[in-house]
C-alpha cells in the first residue's frame, strides 16, 4: 500500500543547449503598434509644365517624317504623267510650244512680264535651245519616277514643267494646271524615301561611311547653269534656286564634317517638317480643288436638273468613242445619278476626312470616277493627275500590303528565272 501510494514522477525534458552558429529563437513578441504613414500627396504639374510638355510632344511628332509612301505615289504617278504627256506630244512640240508655236516668243514675254510667270524657254530663241529643254523634261521626269538623286532631280523636274506649261498657257486642260502647282510642292517634300534609287543606295551603304561623291558633284555642276542664268536673267525664282543650293550644300557639309553636331541635327528635323507641310499643302489644295468644283456645279443650271453630263458626252471634242457615248448618254436615269452624285461627292469630300472609312470608300468611288472620265470623255491626263493627287489620302496599310505583294512576286519571278537559267546551264553541260 505504501508502494502504491509513491508519487508517480514526471519527466520533463531539460531545455537543449543551442547549436553552435545558430541563435536560439526567440519567442514571438506582440506586435509593436505604429502609427500609419500618411502619404505625401503627389504634387500636380503646374499650367506651365503641362504646356512646355504637350509643346515638346508636337515638336517630336513634327520632327518626324510622315507619309514617305504617300509622297513616293505622288512623286512616281506625277513623273509617269508627265513624261507620258511629253511624248504623246513629241510630233507636234514644236506647234505647242517651240518655234512654230502661233503663240510668239515676243507675245509669251510680255505675258510673262504681266504674270511674273516662269519659264526658261523665253531666254534663248531658236530651236536647238528648245530641243535641249524639252528633252531635259522628259529626262527628268523618268529619273524622278526612278528616283535617282531626288533633291535635285525634282528642282529641274519643276523647271521642266514650269518652262513647258508657262511657254503656252492656253494649251492644255485642267491637267496641266494641277500638275503646275505639284511640281513646286513636290520640291519640298521627301519623296525619295522608299521606293526609290537613293532609298535602295542608302540601303546598301546602310552601316558604311562612305561619302556621297555623285551627289556633290550633281550639286557643283548645277552652279554653273545657275550663275550663267543669274546674270543674263535675273528673275525672283532664281533667288530661291540660290537657297535651294546653298541648304544642299550646308547639308552636304554637315554630313562630311559634322555628322553628329547639332546642326546636323537641326538640318534633318527643318527637312522633315518641310516635308510635312508640303504633304499637308498638298492635302488642302486637293480639297480646294473638290470643293471649289462642286460649288460651281452646284450653282449651274445643267448640273442641277441632271442634264449636265449628257451634254458633255454629246460635244465632239469629247468623244472619243461615240458607241460608248450612246450606250451611256442613252439611259437618262444613269446621267441624272451621275450628275448629282459628282456634285455630292466633290463638295462632301473635304468633310469626310474626318471619319477614315467613310473617307476611304469615297476615295475608291472618286477613283473609280476618274477612270470613267478618263476612258468615256477621253481626257486622260486630267484624270490622271487627279488619281495621283488622290494618292495623298491612301492609307498606309494599303501602300504597305500593295509593296509586300509585289516584293512576292518579284521574288517569285527571281526564282522561276533563276530554275529555267540554271535548267538551261545544267543541259548545255
Amino acid at each position: 500500500m505504501n508502494e502504491n501510494r509513491k508519487a508517480v514522477a514526471v519527466a520533463v525534458p531539460a531545455p537543449k543547449s543551442p547549436v553552435d552558429g545558430v541563435t536560439a529563437a526567440r519567442p514571438p513578441s506582440a506586435p509593436v503598434s505604429q502609427p500609419p504613414a500618411t502619404e505625401s500627396p503627389v504634387p500636380r504639374a503646374g499650367l506651365g509644365e503641362r504646356l512646355v510638355g504637350k509643346l515638346s510632344r508636337f515638336i517630336a511628332f513634327a520632327c518626324r517624317t510622315h507619309s514617305p509612301y504617300q509622297a513616293a505615289v505622288i512623286r512616281i504617278g506625277y513623273g509617269f504623267f508627265f513624261t507620258c504627256y511629253l511624248l504623246r506630244e513629241w510630233p507636234n512640240r514644236g506647234v505647242l510650244y517651240g518655234e512654230r508655236n502661233p503663240w510668239s516668243l515676243p507675245m509669251s514675254r510680255a505675258l510673262i512680264g504681266d504674270t511674273h510667270a516662269f519659264t526658261v524657254l523665253t531666254w534663248m530663241d531658236g530651236r536647238l535651245w528648245f530641243e535641249f529643254v524639252y528633252i531635259g523634261a522628259i529626262a527628268a521626269g523618268v529619273l524622278l519616277m526612278l528616283g535617282w538623286r531626288t533633291r535635285a532631280i525634282a528642282v529641274l523636274f519643276m523647271v521642266g514643267v514650269l518652262a513647258i506649261e508657262n511657254r503656252s498657257p492656253f494649251v492644255g486642260d485642267a491637267g496641266d494646271d494641277i500638275i503646275r502647282i505639284m511640281a513646286v510642292y513636290l520640291v519640298f517634300t521627301r519623296c525619295g524615301q522608299v521606293w526609290s534609287l537613293d532609298a535602295r543606295r542608302r540601303g546598301l551603304r546602310a552601316g558604311e561611311a562612305r561619302q556621297d561623291r555623285a551627289g556633290v558633284a550633281l550639286w557643283a555642276v548645277l552652279a554653273p547653269p545657275l550663275l550663267w542664268a543669274s546674270f543674263a536673267h535675273w528673275d525672283g525664282w532664281l533667288g530661291v534656286f540660290w537657297v535651294m543650293w546653298a541648304v544642299q550644300g550646308l547639308w552636304f557639309a554637315g554630313n562630311r564634317w559634322a555628322p553628329r553636331h547639332a546642326v546636323r541635327s537641326l538640318l534633318d528635323s527643318g527637312g522633315a517638317m518641310l516635308h510635312n507641310c508640303a504633304m499637308l499643302v498638298i492635302a488642302v489644295q486637293v480639297c480646294f480643288i473638290y470643293a471649289s468644283a462642286g460649288l460651281y456645279k452646284s450653282q449651274g443650271t445643267k448640273w442641277q436638273d441632271g442634264s449636265a453630263v449628257y451634254y458633255a458626252m454629246h460635244l465632239d471634242l469629247f468623244r472619243p468613242w461615240p458607241w460608248l457615248t450612246e450606250l451611256f448618254s442613252a439611259n437618262m436615269l444613269l446621267v441624272f445619278v451621275l450628275c448629282y452624285a459628282t456634285v455630292i461627292m466633290q463638295i462632301s469630300f473635304p468633310f469626310t476626312l474626318m471619319y477614315r472609312r467613310v473617307k476611304n470608300v469615297l476615295l475608291a468611288i472618286m477613283i473609280l470616277e476618274h477612270l470613267g472620265i478618263a476612258l468615256i470623255l477621253g481626257i486622260p491626263f486630267l484624270s490622271l493627275a487627279m488619281i495621283v493627287s488622290d494618292a495623298v489620302f491612301l492609307p498606309t496599310a494599303l501602300l504597305l500590303c500593295t509593296e509586300g505583294r509585289c516584293a512576292g512576286l518579284v521574288q517569285r519571278f527571281r526564282e522561276r528565272s533563276g530554275r529555267h537559267t540554271g535548267g538551261q546551264c545544267l543541259e548545255s553541260a
